[in-house]
């Protein structure tokens, strides 16, 4: 079994009973995208970030998607059960603890070679332990991760959104100093952070600068930076009202000009809170 099927099998047994859509949003994951890790029809698999912030989020042990558990390490309050005769496959030449800890580190990124022969010394009895925790999250006060998608919103002609969005990286902030800077969101989990695109908004917002956004905000809350779909196409501008049908689609560079876009043709996708230069909208 591979290292993505064994995370796969982890992440069944993490979620449970629990509802999929709570799980994901808990995780900042899109719905679709944890459908897709899930579903046998897909070739979708639970890539290190999303892994390592998962476990971040459940108090799990770093790495504890990478190694099949016989009960909920969160709790530690079982004993593992015994495996039953017809569970365990017969084979001529069963591999060893250190063999099955070597294929695994294989599929492990970012260790030096002296932590890989430490931590095989280990499954191998010729070492009592390890002198760093190489697998335990340090200390991150209040901090948490948000999501960052692969979303690029366009500050001048359009682009075409994803189906649903892929995560590109994590952002690792703290609402405390979010607060503190005067951005305003109910919860975290709201938070997500996209890329602007084009310099129709410059200079409040460069070309590739990263934006963080409220999700949950859907409708006109007032003027504002938001991003939202027109005409099939995704976009990040400013809008105030006109009248009762129209917006005004408002970019902050000079050179492009306002213009009135319909209210039934617009579909808001969030508010932007923040530009990653430090710049409050």
């Amino acid at each position: 079994m591979d290292i993505y099927a064994i995370r796969k099998q982890q992440l069944i047994s993490l979620i449970g009973n629990q509802k999929k859509g709570v799980c994901a949003e808990r995780w900042g994951m899109a719905p679709a995208h944890l459908s897709q890790i899930l579903s046998d029809k897909t070739a979708k698999n639970l890539g290190d970030d999303v892994a390592r912030r998962i476990e971040a989020v459940e108090g799990l042990p770093r790495g504890w998607f990478d190694s099949l558990q016989p009960v909920d390490e969160r709790d530690h309050a079982a004993s593992p059960e015994p495996e039953s005769k017809a569970s365990v496959k017969e084979t001529s030449s069963p591999l060893s603890a250190a063999d099955q800890v070597k294929q695994m580190l294989a599929k492990v990124k970012g260790l030096s070679g002296e932590i890989r022969e430490k931590i095989v010394a280990v499954a191998d009895g010729a070492s009592d332990g390890l002198a760093v925790d190489y697998f335990k999250p340090g200390q991150v006060g209040d901090e948490v991760w948000i999501a960052h998608y692969d979303v690029r919103g366009a500050m001048g002609g359009g682009e075409v959104p994803h189906d649903y969005p892929e995560m590109l990286q994590d952002v690792r902030v703290s609402p405390q100093h979010l607060r503190e800077m005067g951005v305003e969101f109910k919860e975290h989990f709201h938070l997500k952070v996209v890329t602007g695109w084009g310099q129709s908004m410059a200079p409040t917002i460069k070309h590739r600068d990263p934006l963080l956004i409220d999700v949950t905000i859907r409708e006109f809350s007032g003027d504002g930076i938001y991003l939202f779909t027109w005409q099939g196409h995704l976009y990040i501008k400013r809008l105030q009202i006109v009248d009762e049908d129209h917006f005004e689609m408002i970019s902050d560079n000079e050179m492009h000009r306002p213009r009135q876009i319909r209210k039934d043709d617009t579909y808001i996708q969030a508010r932007v809170l923040l530009v990653w230069n430090a710049n409050l909208v």
